[in-house]
């Protein structure tokens, strides 16, 4: 039995490249071992069947940023029951219209971001990118995030203009906001800087209780139809 290399350099040498573009096949997801897909370049070969996918492409390996449509109990930052756990190959929403391929790299060193409360479902953000990272870490206070509020009572008089201008939340004065009725018991929220317990506090204010909160918008990204425990990527054209 022959003694085991690299697999970048094994690569090399069944297709005539150089080792760099092995090691880019490799870490891209290209090339299988014994019909598994491996994205390690030190991965030891020997006699097993090493196979370059005919559709390889010269790319380099962006690090990925993954929007999680998050369920109710799961928390979004830290928590004994992290939200992060349900990202998984096998719930990768199958509708997902970024075109990125799915990688084994993708699901190690994902950082969550833009805290949701613990008993709120909806748009979630975990990255490996320090771009994205940075954005939504110095400029939170700055992007709107929408949210569809399931209430109940009767809301007091003008409790809709307060609710967009005119409240507070921990002695502080809230700044204006935009909230709507998007049908009999539900509101729509599109404010920048919420805090947690902010929404329930505010509905509260106006004499209504809150039964679900969402939320499905953070910037310019959208839910959109994504179900509640699946996740897609952000694709490289998609900006917050």
């Amino acid at each position: 039995m022959p003694d085991p290399v690299r697999l970048a350099t094994y690569l090399a040498d069944l297709a005539r490249c150089s080792r760099s573009e092995a090691e880019q096949y490799i870490k891209g997801g290209y090339v299988s071992v014994d019909g598994r897909v491996v994205e390690d370049p030190a991965y030891p070969v020997s006699t097993q069947v090493v196979a370059l996918d005919p559709a390889a492409q010269l790319e380099a390996v962006e690090p990925a940023t993954i929007l999680l449509h998050k369920p109710v109990s799961y928390d979004a930052i830290k928590g004994h029951r992290p939200a992060a756990s349900l990202v998984q190959p096998g719930t990768h929403w199958p509708d997902d219209p970024s075109g990125v391929r799915l990688l084994d790299r993708h699901f190690h060193r994902l950082v969550p971001l833009m805290p949701l409360d613990t008993e709120a479902s909806g748009l979630i953000v975990l990255t490996q990118d320090g771009r994205v990272r940075r954005q939504l870490t110095e400029d939170r206070d700055e992007i709107e995030q929408e949210f569809v509020v399931e209430v109940s009572g009767q809301i007091a008089p003008y409790g809709l203009f307060k609710l967009n201008h005119g409240l507070q939340f921990r002695g502080r004065p809230l700044r204006p906001c935009k909230v709507s009725w998007q049908n009999e018991i539900r509101l729509r929220f599109a404010l920048k800087g919420v805090q947690e317990g902010q929404l329930r506090d505010m509905c509260s204010q106006v004499g209504l209780g809150v039964v679900a909160i969402r939320r499905i918008r953070i910037g310019k990204v959208p839910l959109a139809k994504m179900p509640v425990g699946a996740w897609r990527y952000l694709p490289a054209g998609e900006r917050f």
